[in-house]
């Protein structure tokens, strides 16, 4: 074995010394033979060129085409086989949930109509079926999951010679079941979170190519500033703006930070141009929408950025998060928006009770088109229950904050969410959420029983141990107790007389027309014809957009009745109101 390796040894010696004469000897034997002269001299041409280094035309093909030519020949467009064939393709809308779902359907519906479809109001005209979806509630996503089975169906039924029905499900429940939806149950065909809709555009080209596509990433940053939505309110009398999307506040029970993020702002500009086109459009009536819609803050806006301008929230109240500094906050912004159209109602929803600083308040009383109505999201009136859901505040908190809210904004109508049998919750806690029904009167509430979702704090943390059958009694008691405090509420209106914004016929009746008061109650009242002008004869049919003083005559847990009595506007109802004082007396 040693002496195989002392050979070896020798061998690597021989070879490193003898090495460089025979590579010499090559150089001789090729490059000096006479029948590489011409071989070494392109070598050398080529060296030399190297080290000057290629110009441009080298690369570039003697060609007699023009500039613009060539751009137009070799240009490659991108998603050739989309574009080009999508100006035929309709798309179908279905939406579920809350108004912030309604928002994102106009700003999906902007998007792909820039990229060739069409809305069709159809569904058997319809290429393409998407819905806009709700995870809030297990409730709210089954129904998704039956409409899914019914829409499977007729994609199978589609005849063969039309191009296959794509399917595609939208918004929180696209980014919450992902795996579920696309692989599972293989329903749909398209995914895409509430992030992502600049993106549906790629996803359906994937799809109309067979493959299954989703996007599903949560932003930072977006917030679809420079989407105009297509707005499409039957005659254009109220419309959806938004202006912020996700939510810090991560309440134990809820999932929307999970299934839309964080917060961040829309630019101020941008909210306010869309309310001007509004304006223009002869819209009546304005609700800002977000998450959190009252903790608005343009950070953007440099002149609004002085440390001064710290974040102010209702006496008694906290966070969980550390809140922003600086920036145009959501007061500067309602006053803004406020100015643009004296005769725009304009409405905020849904905010959090812990950002309703004096300044918010005192805005909404002096400004005649900031409707006199606050949502005040309760959830529950016990303070053990109010700690485990993490909402930042006690119900005494809460109570003196409502007593502020009324004694700055006299007659304002509040209404609000509660949430029964959440975890932990006693027979004590359920009574002590009655008395605070009894204890506010609300005109408007929503209720629902507690269901747990995945990824939450109270998934991950607490236990879900009310039984349904407690839940849903609990439930029938909470209705039941609210619809006695609202019939009282709305039977002090009686004798009153409200400005309506009239929003068309009955659902129950072709002879009568319903609108919504400026507490956000819907007021009914029969068709009649109304002057033109106040104190002329000429009289004409009572149509949708109109503002309509109203004399409330009767009222229930749910509205009010009354007959109309004259054309006004926010402008003129007082002038309206005195008009009918002096027919009055002159009777």
């Amino acid at each position: 074995m040693k002496g195989n390796s002392s050979l070896g040894l020798l061998g690597f010696v021989v070879r490193k010394y003898i090495s460089p004469f025979v590579h010499k000897d090559r150089y001789r034997r090729y490059y000096c033979s006479g029948s590489h002269i011409k071989d070494h001299s392109k070598a050398m041409e080529l060296n030399r060129k190297l080290r000057s280094g290629p110009s441009l035309q080298d690369f570039i093909k003697t060609s007699n085409k023009s500039s613009d030519e060539l751009h137009e020949e070799h240009e490659e467009h991108y998603m050739t086989q989309y574009t080009s064939s999508t100006h035929s393709r309709k798309v179908y809308f279905e939406t579920y949930g809350c108004q912030m779902n309604v928002n994102d359907t106009e700003i999906a519906c902007s998007i792909l109509q820039k990229a060739g479809y069409s809305r069709t109001l159809q569904l058997t005209e319809a290429d393409v079926v998407l819905l806009v979806t709700c995870s809030i509630r297990e409730k709210a996503e089954q129904t998704i999951w039956n409409r899914l089975k019914q829409l499977t169906a007729l994609k199978k039924r589609r005849p063969k010679h039309e191009p296959p029905l794509k399917i595609g499900v939208l918004g929180c429940m696209a980014e919450r079941l992902k795996t579920e939806l696309l692989e599972r149950e293989r329903l749909v065909d398209v995914v895409a979170g509430p992030d992502a809709y600049r993106d549906l555009p790629r996803l359906l080209c994937l799809a109309h190519g067979g493959q299954r596509a989703s996007n599903v990433l949560l932003s930072l940053e977006e917030t679809y500033a420079d989407v105009m939505p297509v707005h499409r309110t039957p005659q254009g009398h109220s419309a959806f703006v938004s202006i912020m999307r996700g939510c810090d506040n991560m309440c134990s029970y809820c999932i929307v930070p999970f299934t839309r993020g964080r917060e961040r702002s829309r630019p101020a500009s941008s909210i306010l141009e869309e309310v001007r086109m509004l304006s223009d459009q002869g819209v009546k009536e304005v609700t800002l929408l977000g998450q959190n819609v009252n903790s608005y803050r343009d950070l953007a806006e440099e002149q609004f950025s002085s440390s001064e301008l710290n974040p102010q929230l209702s006496r008694g109240f906290k966070t969980v998060y550390r809140t922003k500094q600086g920036g145009l906050r959501f007061a500067d912004l309602l006053d803004k928006v406020s100015l643009i159209d004296p005769d725009m109602r304009i409405r905020f929803t849904s905010p959090h009770p812990k950002d309703f600083p004096d300044e918010v308040l005192q805005l909404i009383q002096e400004r005649k088109n900031i409707c006199k109505q606050i949502h005040l999201p309760a959830q529950s009136g016990s303070n053990r229950v109010l700690h485990a859901m993490r909402r930042g505040y006690t119900r005494e908190a809460y109570l003196e904050l409502v007593e502020n809210i009324r004694k700055l904004i006299p007659g304002v109508s509040l209404s609000s969410d509660f949430i029964s049998g959440f975890c932990g919750e006693t027979e004590e806690d359920h009574q002590q959420t009655l008395s605070l029904l009894r204890d506010v009167g609300y005109n408007v509430g929503f209720l629902f029983a507690y269901s747990m979702r995945k990824k939450t704090h109270a998934y991950h943390r607490l236990q879900d141990d009310v039984p349904a059958q407690v839940k849903q009694r609990r439930l029938e008691d909470l209705i039941s107790v609210f619809r006695e405090e609202a019939t009282k509420v709305n039977m002090s209106l009686v004798g009153s007389t409200e400005l309506v914004l009239v929003e068309g016929e009955s659902k129950r009746s072709s002879e009568e027309l319903c609108g919504r008061s400026d507490g956000n109650v819907k007021v009914i009242f029969p068709k009649v014809d109304l002057p033109v002008q106040p104190g002329k004869p000429q009289k004409d049919a009572i149509i949708r957009r109109d503002y309509v003083l109203v004399k409330i005559t009767s009222a229930n847990s749910q509205s009010l009745r009354g007959h109309a009595l004259i054309r006004s506007s926010l402008r003129k109802t007082k002038t309206s109101e005195h008009h009918l004082i002096e027919d009055t007396v002159s009777c």
